[in-house]
């Protein structure tokens, strides 16, 4: 697909339903990776490529897990700090530059909603993550969640 046939003429919906790390692509690389690992220290994965419903069946899934649910602002802000100077990242090659992040935004809060209702049916913590919130907030909050 070019950038317009995949940011621009899509519906987020479709966005989403072919959103290869969302579907588990690369999923049992990772696993595979942390298997590897000692057990000490602790080590923190994260990332789109880590959906509830793969995670859950692993051993221990759910006391040594969080879902971190970003607000729409944060993940706004985390595309806009990427950008290049000026603004505008990899939407600014499509011929739609504001249509394209609109999408881009739309199939990230249809992610995030997505993987807060599968985590909920799955019974897993979540912790939702806002632009107003600090850093050490973040912390108290995920360390309430593993019962530190």
């Amino acid at each position: 697909m070019d950038m317009d046939e995949r940011w621009v003429n899509r519906s987020p919906e479709v966005m989403l339903s072919t959103f290869p790390w969302f579907l588990g692509e690369a999923f049992d690389l990772i696993v595979e990776d942390l298997l590897c690992l000692p057990a000490q220290p602790c080590v923190v994965v994260e990332g789109f490529r880590l959906p509830p419903r793969l995670v859950e069946p692993l051993p221990a899934a759910s006391e040594r897990g969080v879902r971190l649910l970003a607000a729409p602002a944060l993940r706004r802000a985390a595309f806009e700090s990427r950008s290049v100077p000026g603004g505008g990242g990899f939407v600014r090659k499509t011929s739609d530059p504001s249509r394209a992040a609109r999408n881009l935004a739309a199939r990230d809060h249809l992610f995030t909603q997505h993987i807060d209702q599968e985590a909920e049916r799955l019974r897993l913590r979540t912790v939702r993550v806002d632009t107003g919130m600090t850093q050490d907030a973040l912390v108290e909050q995920v360390t309430a969640a593993f019962r530190l």
